[in-house]
């Protein structure tokens, strides 16, 4: 143990020795200031695109070499037209660009996340949660908070970090205020963290060129003692073990970090959207990509799991580095296509959202001491402050995934030893289907496939006493209308470690309208690798 902590403390020492020495400041014509804004929200796009056909099709494994990845004129517009919610990561950017345009550089978290929570797009995981939580008046930084966002791990906040950047260009403090302010509203601990690198990967791209010194200086401001930090620099020291195999370094990340602890959709199963797995997927694009456009993208998309996200952040940094009008044609002509166009749910296009991202720029450049003359600005560049450390799911770790693939009409039962739960599931409207579908979904001949929406503009708010061991712990409000959603009926964790029962009381059921499918149940325990565990 002595030992280990020695290693530890000599790995610090090397870290904070090696670490990047920014300039003071960094001058750029106007011009080239603009470009390398469009070139990352060029950049950003391209990488949603190239991953879309294989995102989530290849969890906990690789895309083989075999299989090609598709490229080529009108792709991009072949998705907008056929998947707009592919887009998801660049719109939810774009709110937040358009609320600062709106709401000033000084916008409070508070009114970021009323802009955030009332837009009219369809949003899933840390995202949604956060959304519920805001539209319920639970505000940031709680409605992030693990304890009441089981999702407060995932990479939301990373795949949407990317505008920070941008509105900071070589500005690493101002980046990381601002995604103080933004990244709470959905997430926390290492989620919040995701973010925050990826705002810095971005902020770092306007100063420097080299992957790995950009790498290095994004993950200055994250605290050695999280679980964030660790991932990303086990990538840096793999990367160096493994200089020329990015397979290597992936299977090593696989072995140590491969195992989800907070989202309900992903824990004790292979689909893992943990921001620190995810953002090991950047960094071995941007490593092992060697600042190759293209290479780098692929590599990140090859690495499965959220395919599109992961190489769109790789794009947007390099399309920083590169500048709009020196990404290769071959990558650049498809985006130009839709590049005036409105993105769903917003009015808001890349066009628009890079004047934006560039009005910010120069208005941060002249607030935090740099100079802006009619045709170039100089940026004052500085070393950014670690964060505050903040980790979630301490002490609760997973302790089984219980399938259960059952339905609530009134009250539903179960027990468990361990101190915490999540019920995965969703509330379902049987109108608009056949009655022999309703029927055999009430009687539980209908399996786990069944996922029946109402419109979305159904007004119904289901209502859930949730007992535990005999007292009322809390109602859940559950909105049937898809915007206003919560994503898991119910959860609680920290709660003494012990034998439990909970017991789910209907209080305002319809059940020839609406019934309240639990996919499965996850226990927790406090303690690690618990080999005893019991359930009805």
């Amino acid at each position: 143990m002595k030992q280990n902590s020695l290693i530890l403390a000599l790995l610090l020492a090397v870290a904070a020795c090696s670490a990047p020495k920014a300039p003071e400041s960094v001058t750029l014509s106007k011009d080239a200031l603009m470009d390398k804004i469009k070139g990352g929200w060029a950049g950003q796009t391209i990488g949603v695109v190239y991953g879309a056909p294989t995102e989530f099709k290849f969890c906990g494994t690789i895309i083989p070499e075999e299989i090609p990845i598709g490229w080529g004129e009108g792709y991009v517009k072949h998705w907008w037209d056929r998947k707009p919610g592919l887009f998801d990561d660049v719109y939810n950017d774009l709110t937040f660009a358009e609320a600062f345009e709106e709401l000033g550089l000084d916008a409070s978290a508070k009114d970021l996340a009323l802009r955030f929570a009332y837009a009219p797009y369809h949003l899933a995981h840390a995202n949604q949660a956060g959304r519920y939580n805001v539209r319920q008046g639970i505000m940031p930084p709680e409605s992030g908070n693990w304890l009441n966002n089981p999702h407060a791990d995932d990479l939301d906040f990373q795949i949407e970090a990317d505008f920070v950047g941008l509105m900071a260009p070589g500005m690493l403090p101002e980046a990381l205020d601002i995604a103080d302010r933004v990244g709470h509203i959905m997430n926390s601990g290492d989620g919040f963290y995701g973010g925050a690198y990826v705002a810095g990967l971005y902020s770092a791209a306007f100063v420097e060129n080299d992957p790995a010194k950009i790498v290095d200086m994004a993950l200055e401001a994250i605290p050695h003692e999280s679980t964030f930090w660790q991932c990303i620099n086990d990538v840096r020291t793999w990367h160096r073990k493994y200089p020329q195999d990015w397979k290597a370094t992936w299977f090593e990340v696989l072995k140590k970090w491969g195992a989800d602890t907070g989202c309900p959709k992903g824990v004790g199963l292979s689909f893992d959207i943990d921001a620190k797995l995810n953002s090991a997927y950047v960094t071995i694009g941007m490593l092992y990509g060697g600042g190759d456009f293209g290479k780098s993208m692929e590599i990140a998309t090859r690495c499965g799991q959220d395919s599109d996200c992961n190489p769109a952040t790789v794009g947007g940094v390099l399309g920083v580095v590169y500048g709009l009008e020196n990404i290769p044609e071959f990558w650049r002509k498809p985006v130009m296509e839709i590049w005036d166009l409105d993105f769903e749910g917003t009015d808001v296009s890349l066009s628009k959202g890079s004047q934006y991202s560039f009005n910010h720029a120069l208005q941060l450049i002249e607030k935090n001491g740099g100079k802006v003359s009619e045709n170039e600005v100089v940026i004052p560049v500085s070393k950014p402050k670690v964060l505050p450390l903040e980790q979630n799911f301490t002490n609760t770790y997973p302790l089984m995934r219980d399938q259960k693939d059952a339905w609530l009409r009134d009250t539903y039962e179960f027990d468990f030893s361990g101190n915490g739960f999540v019920i995965w599931g969703n509330l379902v409207c049987l109108r608009g289907i056949t009655e022999d579908y309703a029927q055999r979904v009430a009687k539980k001949h209908v399996g786990s496939e069944v996922f029946a929406m109402a419109e979305e503009g159904d007004p119904y708010v289901a209502e859930i006493e949730v007992w535990i061991d005999g007292a009322l712990d809390q109602v859940s409000i559950l909105p049937m209308k898809g915007t206003s959603r919560k994503l898991e009926p119910a959860w609680k964790y920290c709660i003494p470690e012990g034998r439990h029962n909970v017991k789910l009381v209907w209080r305002n059921p319809k059940p020839d309208t609406y019934l309240l499918r639990i996919n499965a149940i996850e226990y927790y325990s406090e303690r690690q690798n618990e080999d005893t565990y019991y359930h009805n």
